[in-house]
């Protein structure tokens, strides 16, 4: 697939200055690389990121 020319409109899309790949294109390339891709069609979900006050809540009283 390297070596594949990509087609605007069916592999990508440009959204505010930068390439969104679909999920045609992701599916194709064959694996996952686990980045959060928006269109991602193997169901990866990018993890919360960690609030330092959630960390606080759960050290409880005195210990953050």
């Amino acid at each position: 697939m390297a070596s594949e020319v990509l087609v605007e409109g069916v592999d990508y899309y440009i959204e505010a200055g930068r390439w969104v790949f679909t999920a045609h294109y992701l599916w194709r390339r064959g694996y996952c690389c686990e980045s959060g891709c928006r269109h991602c069609p193997y169901g990866y979900l990018t993890p919360a990121p960690i609030d330092d006050r959630d960390m606080a809540e759960e050290a409880g009283p005195g210990q953050s």
